[in-house]
């Protein structure tokens, strides 16, 4: 049977026994992306499919490095750290390619856990599209740089001098693809048995550093593959003694890493709900109030956008990142970015995000302010003509400039708490406090090159 023609339970049960499997793999997803998974007994597998089964809570509990948050009311120690509920989802089944059969399934919390976990959150805000009678559509873009290096080497280098896959500048170049084809062709392989398919993949600018873009799809799953995707490919990179990363930015010296988001809505019809012929730039007035909630709760969003303090280091003027919430049509200085594409890909991209973000929180913000602003009938401001840098904007358009800030936005934002709930808003909000304390503990290079004799 084929993983992705899984659909149901009994279909769960018959891949599994067909496969002689004894043990399956699982996973969920926490606040900041991480995959966080084990093996399990196909015998254990069975019973979650009907029954669900217990995963440790202090998955959503502690930050990206494992260190236990001590600013949250969903888990900590004072709860004693218990199993929260996670469901199996049948129809995420995929093989993984390098493991001889093996299926991987994803799950998604339940209960308590359903209210602060990111694919929560992101179906909400579905359900929410799907309330007002639209189906969302989403396609990631992701840039990524790849490194010559290993998990060990890097730490033996303290991340300094690393050695990427290939030197220079070299966007779109048709010699790096060519003979570092291998590298290409496999990430292409494991993207179609994995069903994160890749619709186009290049050289970007800058040493070892690609841009994928992933298929379309309706908005759950395409978070899901993005999400994957991202996963998967460093999988994919380290088991050929290389490593990939994801980080918004990893150097001053090149460009941040961009995690874009294509979107748009069909009617219940599957008409697009974007689309006008007749209106400026192809715009229907929905998708010019959806592009104006997006822009007017951008600032009091960015942390669910911008989820560390890295991302921070990637909003600066010229470097291909928008830095107040603008918009404009087919102009890429801006945070959102209009595209007249006709009846079938009418669409707004979403600029502002990095490749650091959770693709679930990203794309349930963004839909999220855009199903607000249709509600609110909310209008954009002019679109930028020429280069927003250059620009002078509202101060009500600005945005954030760091993660603390950014979380305090958040946490005061009536819409954000109307879109997402209560608990999601406040359980977030703090996990980026946290993200923003952890970094204030520590010492950086420039701060001992700049103080150290001088001071």
């Amino acid at each position: 049977m084929d993983p992705r023609k899984v659909k149901t339970v009994a279909d769960a049960r018959r891949i599994v026994k067909e496969r002689g499997l004894s043990h399956v793999k699982v996973g969920v997803f926490d606040v900041d992306g991480i995959l966080r998974g084990k093996y399990i007994s196909a015998e254990k597998f069975f019973s979650a499919l009907d029954n669900g089964f217990g995963f440790c809570n202090v998955v959503l509990g502690w930050d990206s490095k494992d260190q236990l948050y001590d600013n949250v009311t969903y888990t900590g120690w004072h709860t004693g750290y218990p199993d929260a509920a996670v469901r199996i989802l049948p129809d995420s089944c995929r093989e993984i390619p390098w493991e001889d059969g093996m299926l991987f399934f994803q799950g998604e919390f339940e209960g308590a856990g359903a209210e602060v976990c990111s694919r929560g959150v992101l179906r909400r805000v579905i359900r929410k599209a799907a309330e007002m009678g639209y189906t969302t559509y989403a396609g990631f873009e992701y840039e990524f740089f790849v490194f010559d290096e290993t998990p060990h080497s890097v730490r033996e280098k303290n991340y300094r001098n690393m050695r990427p896959m290939a030197p220079g500048f070299f966007g779109y170049s048709v010699i790096r693809n060519s003979v570092h084809s291998d590298f290409y062709q496999e990430l292409l392989d494991t993207s179609q048995i994995m069903d994160f398919g890749i619709e186009g993949l290049h050289e970007e600018t800058g040493p070892g550093v690609l841009e994928a873009a992933i298929t379309v799809d309706e908005g759950l799953a395409a978070a899901d593959k993005a999400a994957l995707f991202k996963t998967f490919t460093k999988v994919m990179a380290q088991k050929l003694g290389m490593m990939a990363t994801f980080m918004a930015k990893w150097s001053p010296d090149w460009p941040g890493q961009s995690g874009h988001i294509h979107m748009s809505l069909k009617d219940r019809k599957g008409k697009s709900v974007f689309h006008a012929a007749k209106k400026p730039d192809g715009m229907s007035d929905k998708m010019r109030h959806f592009v104006g909630g997006q822009q007017k709760l951008l600032p009091e969003l960015l942390s669910m956008i911008a989820p560390t303090v890295n991302s921070f280091t990637r909003l600066i003027p010229g470097f291909w990142a928008p830095t107040e919430a603008s918009w404009g049509v087919d102009n890429r200085t801006c945070a959102l970015r209009v595209i007249e594409g006709g009846a079938k890909s009418q669409r707004v991209e979403f600029r502002i995000a990095a490749a650091d973000a959770n693709p679930h929180i990203s794309l349930a913000a963004a839909i999220g302010a855009g199903l607000w602003g249709i509600e609110n009938k909310v209008e954009p401001t002019a679109p930028v003509i020429g280069n927003a840098y250059d620009q002078t904007f509202a101060k009500r358009l600005a945005l954030p400039r760091t993660l603390w800030e950014a979380a305090q936005r958040l946490k005061n934002s009536a819409p954000a708490r109307e879109l997402f709930g209560d608990a999601f808003v406040e359980h977030y909000a703090a996990t980026r406090e946290w993200e923003e304390r952890e970094f204030r503990k520590h010492i950086t290079d420039w701060e001992m090159d700049r103080y150290f004799e001088i001071i």
